[in-house]
């Protein structure tokens, strides 16, 4: 082993502050790039570690992500899958993700919001992946910080010029076309949409629904609940469509926990899935475990969490490159909510329905 080497293993911060008469903690902010040091003490301090021979050029390089989950419960299923993904690829690159919850409202602008603190600390945190629910405002922030950051863009609350920004995308437009497209197949033209529609993910589901309807000359019908439960939107959107007395063969619902609260709201109506109403998802979190197996969009939530640290390191390696948009497709899984019927069977399905039981 070399002198200088062995010197540089040696010396470290206590050795610094000793030559240069100041204390450790001052040290350490001089070295972590804090500007709160006076520009002689930390002149004397950079001296002191230049005549020790002590190398700390990769001391302010340290590898270190933060995810934010926005506005979202941490226990979430999808959004669990996307921080797995990340963390992954992350440990992958030999690259630390840290974890972080953030709740902020849409109507403040951004320059009012605050961030966490480890966001802030740019000697820790190189860039930002944004998971959860996230609008304008955030994204406005932090390119005015020029934090680097990518976006899930699903979960985006507002439309914004995603030229601007690092996106990716679960393609669930396509997904809900797909969905759609396959009920028609089935012979059900009474097909209702039963989500959310002030929420981004189900607007572009139901986006990918209307299309497909429009497309085979049928009306796009919807029940929508304004909540962000999504198990109470499946269960009272369904409910409120049969109080109604509407014509239904098929419910697209929304994502799968909202088919989860679909299947509860028809069950309690006394109708049989799929023999009465044909049922299909999005997502595929919980469908292999309702009964019957739901039908529903397959997305590749992990597969979106390793894309997203994959753009931000490129980003980070590469600043002045053109902002990514990268969409990931999905796949329609065919299970047994879901039966095929004839043209005769286009009733008003909860009349029907009632008069079988009376």
């Amino acid at each position: 082993m070399t002198d200088a080497v062995s010197r540089k293993k040696k010396f470290g911060l206590r050795e610094i502050a000793s030559a240069a008469q100041v204390s450790i903690s001052t040290v350490s902010r001089v070295l972590n790039g804090s500007h709160t040091v006076d520009a002689g003490i930390r002149k004397s301090v950079l001296a002191a570690a230049a005549d020790l021979d002590v190398d700390f050029s990769q001391r302010n390089k340290t590898k270190a992500l933060a995810i934010l989950l926005s506005n979202r419960v941490k226990h979430h299923a999808f959004h669990s899958s996307v921080i797995l993904g990340a963390e992954a690829v992350c440990a992958s690159h030999n690259w630390e993700l840290i974890f972080q919850s953030l709740n902020y409202p849409a109507s403040v602008p951004g320059k009012d919001l605050h961030l966490p603190n480890v966001v802030q600390r740019r000697d820790i945190v190189r860039g930002v992946i944004l998971a959860g629910t996230n609008s304008a405002n955030l994204l406005e922030l932090l390119t005015s910080k020029g934090v680097p950051f990518v976006v899930f863009g699903n979960n985006l609350m507002e439309e914004v010029e995603h030229s601007n920004y690092d996106v990716v995308f679960s393609d669930d437009i396509q997904g809900g076309l797909d969905a759609t497209r396959y009920l028609i197949g089935l012979g059900h033209r009474h097909i209702w949409f039963v989500g959310n529609l002030r929420l981004p993910w189900f607007a572009r589901c139901y986006e990918g629904y209307r299309r497909a309807m429009e497309e085979a000359h049928l009306q796009p019908r919807h029940s929508t609940m304004d909540s962000e439960d999504e198990t109470d939107i499946g269960y009272l959107g369904t409910k409120s469509l049969l109080a109604k007395g509407e014509q239904v063969t098929a419910i697209f619902a929304g994502n799968d926990p909202t088919a989860h609260g679909v299947y509860k709201g028809l069950r309690d109506s006394g109708l049989e899935i799929p023999g009465d109403i044909s049922v299909v998802g999005c997502d595929d979190t919980v469908g292999p475990w309702l009964y019957p197996a739901l039908t529903t969009i397959r997305e590749f939530p992990e597969q979106l969490g390793k894309q997203m640290v994959e753009v931000l390191l490129n980003r980070i390696a590469n600043p002045g490159q053109h902002r990514q948009q990268i969409t990931l497709p999905t796949e329609l899984i065919k299970r047994d909510s879901c039966r095929a019927i004839s043209a005769s069977a286009n009733i008003p399905v909860v009349a029907a329905s009632r008069k079988s039981r009376s």
